[in-house]
């Protein structure tokens, strides 16, 4: 896989990431550097962390499923996308960010907002693509995203969240079907 289609993907994943980073600079008052970075490499570790996770699950039966892996990459990439869309259209009240940030409640934020970069993962040992350097990129992007998200959500608000989401799903889902087309009908200029 290219870097161009690694940076999209992580650019996609850390949507979520963004997304509640904007909501804590919305919500958290008087929220200093040291925190805000804190937030930012939280989101990037295990964002970064969690597609290794998902290749080293999926190395295991690879070999099984390598007929139809393009279809299994392009079937959880669109999922994840095709989630992100539906939820950028709903605000549930437990995931709302409160007017400060514990421990607890970051590893559980850093935890949701890095299961999709799981999956991810698990696409990648199906198409024997190796995780070290895309891992890193997605745990980068995502801790700058996050970061810029904090800041800019002290600024605007919540005026692009749901919209931001809906952004990053596409993305997602694209990317699923250039893997598709790229299997089934060749490659693609």
């Amino acid at each position: 896989m290219d870097f161009f289609s690694i940076l999209v993907i992580a650019v996609g994943l850390a949507m979520d990431a963004f997304a509640v980073s904007l909501a804590c600079g919305v919500t958290i008052k008087n929220m200093g550097l040291r925190q805000t970075l804190t937030i930012a490499a939280s989101f990037a570790l295990f964002q970064g962390f969690m597609p290794i996770i998902g290749w080293l699950a999926g190395l295991g039966f690879r070999e099984h499923i390598a007929a139809y892996d393009h279809w299994i990459a392009f079937g959880l990439l669109a999922g994840i996308g095709i989630k992100m869309i539906y939820e950028a259209g709903r605000l549930e009240e437990d995931e709302e960010v409160e007017s400060s940030m514990t421990g607890g409640r970051l590893l559980l934020l850093s935890i949701a907002t890095s299961i999709d970069a799981l999956a991810v993962g698990l696409s990648f040992a199906i198409l024997n693509i190796t995780i070290l350097t895309p891992a890193l990129i997605i745990g980068f992007v995502t801790g700058g995203l996050s970061h810029g998200g904090i800041i800019l959500g002290r600024k605007v608000g919540h005026l692009f969240e749901g919209k931001i989401e809906i952004i990053g799903g596409t993305i997602l889902i694209l990317i699923g079907l250039k893997i598709l087309l790229q299997h089934t009908v060749g490659p693609l200029a």
